[in-house]
């Protein structure tokens, strides 16, 4: 395709009556739309959008003396810039033809919004942990940034390309594979399903392999409400406060004012929680918070942590996030929600196996729009920087098993998926092909914010995370 401009999609609507194979017949006839080849394709249009100008959109509406440290993590490696250029891709995505099947999205996925976390009954489950652009969309979307996230991964990590290649197809490969077994479990089995401990000890072959993740699960699982106290908070003499450890985790001037906002924020988020968290959540009561900079995309959107106590050493601590439009909303079509922090709860709900035991959304009086979870719960992320091949393989595994599950449980289309991308590597191929390529544009756009840096476009910091 030559022109930029965003394909209509025809959605395909799965019949609720058909049968497995009557699905899966009905998505390979899909493949007379866009052949599995093509999804290979990728090939920057004419017209395309400059990235910087894409970015600076996005820029709209953050707090701007914020922006220099988004762009300075942006800056650290083209794995880095991936990261932050949700927006870019997502314009890129949107004028490319699709299967047409649709489902919820997560919308920026790559490999560091996976991660591990605490279930509300305190088990540990691998799943996808970021759901800031989650919309209804193409399922594409998602499996291209995926392997396109484990390319550039291999290629930072200085992998030869054999290895960059074994773990991205591993990542397209279990997703196509866990998908077709999805869809032929029963609806509530998908509903209940779990990527835990056991399963992937299963994926992971070597010894030496095992016993890292054992050792990072054990770790994450020490990672709960209670050892979130001594972290965040300390004594001033006059109540427990949040530390300042500025740019990055900072008071207001007026600490007073701010606290008293979040309180009413807060008010407003516990009429969005069940009713029997509603108790559970009124056992705490607010002590402090502050704003806390996040992630390489988020940088820039409002993020604050909320410092609750029930008694002096039983704590909860929790993040409240700024919601803004997802970067697909111009290509998929807005979701008809009134608040985009109940866009982003509604998707994680569909997407998660278990999602955190606090998530609620909020309006503050601001007029921004905010979801609200726990801010550390058994949660662990991935040190990709610090992987073997092998380790990259196999957690490219988890990520593919985890969006098929995700997939399949947020909808009622991945018996159609399953039969779109068939028992064949013919997929797989092409997307280890759109993955290299759009990579190579990942790396020319990351050049072309080096270039804007130091020509003075855009300013960037260089700060501790």
């Amino acid at each position: 395709m030559d022109g930029s401009a965003t394909v209509t999609v025809d959605w395909a609507k799965p019949a609720r009556s058909a049968s497995v194979s009557e699905a899966m017949a009905a998505g390979k006839a899909l493949r007379a739309r866009v052949a599995r080849h093509a999804q290979a394709h990728w090939r920057a249009p004419a017209g395309r959008p400059d990235p910087i100008e894409v970015l600076r959109q996005s820029d709209d509406g953050r707090l701007t003396d914020l922006l220099p440290i988004r762009y300075g993590r942006m800056l650290q490696s083209p794995f880095a810039f991936y990261r932050g250029a949700a927006a870019i891709m997502a314009s890129d995505l949107a004028a490319f033809p699709v299967s047409g099947i649709r489902t919820q999205v997560c919308g920026d996925c790559h490999l560091m919004n996976f991660g591990g976390f605490g279930t509300p009954e305190g088990r540990f489950v691998f799943d996808v942990n970021d759901f800031d652009e989650t919309i209804p969309g193409a399922w594409e979307w998602d499996l291209k940034r995926l392997a396109t996230s484990v390319v550039i991964a291999g290629r930072h990590l200085n992998f030869r390309v054999s290895e960059t290649d074994a773990a991205t197809m591993a990542a397209v490969r279990t997703y196509r594979e866990q998908i077709r077994a999805y869809a032929a479990m029963h609806v509530l089995d998908v509903w209940y399903a779990r990527l835990d401990e056991s399963q992937l000890a299963r994926i992971v072959d070597s010894a030496e392999e095992r016993r890292q993740y054992a050792a990072a699960i054990k770790k994450a699982k020490s990672e709960t409400r209670a050892h979130a106290f001594p972290r965040f908070a300390s004594t001033d003499g006059t109540g427990t406060v949040i530390v300042d450890e500025p740019p990055l985790l900072y008071h207001p001037e007026d600490v007073t004012a701010f606290v008293d906002t979040v309180r009413v924020a807060f008010e407003c988020y516990r009429e969005t929680l069940p009713e029997d968290r509603q108790s559970l959540f009124d056992r705490f009561r607010l002590l402090d918070a502050a704003y806390k900079v996040v992630g390489v995309g988020s940088v820039g959107t409002r993020c604050l942590v909320a410092f609750f106590v029930a008694r002096n050493d039983d704590s909860l601590v929790l993040q409240m996030k700024e919601a803004r439009a997802s970067v697909f909303d111009p290509y998929a079509g807005a979701p008809p929600y009134d608040s985009q922090g109940l866009r982003v709860v509604t998707g994680q709900r569909a997407l998660q196996a278990a999602s955190d035991l606090f998530l609620g959304w909020t309006v503050g009086r601001d007029g921004h729009d905010y979801y609200v979870r726990q801010l550390r719960d058994m949660k662990t992320s991935a040190d990709v920087d610090h992987m073997s091949p092998v380790a990259l393989s196999d957690y490219a595994e988890f990520c593919g098993w985890a969006l098929a599950r995700a997939h399949s449980k947020a909808s009622g289309s991945a018996a159609m998926i399953a039969g779109y991308l068939g028992r064949s590597a013919a997929f797989d191929e092409a997307m280890l092909g759109f993955a290299h390529a759009y990579a190579a544009q990942n790396k020319a756009d990351y050049d072309a914010l080096v270039e804007a840096v130091r020509a003075g476009r855009l300013t960037a910091a260089t700060v501790g995370r």
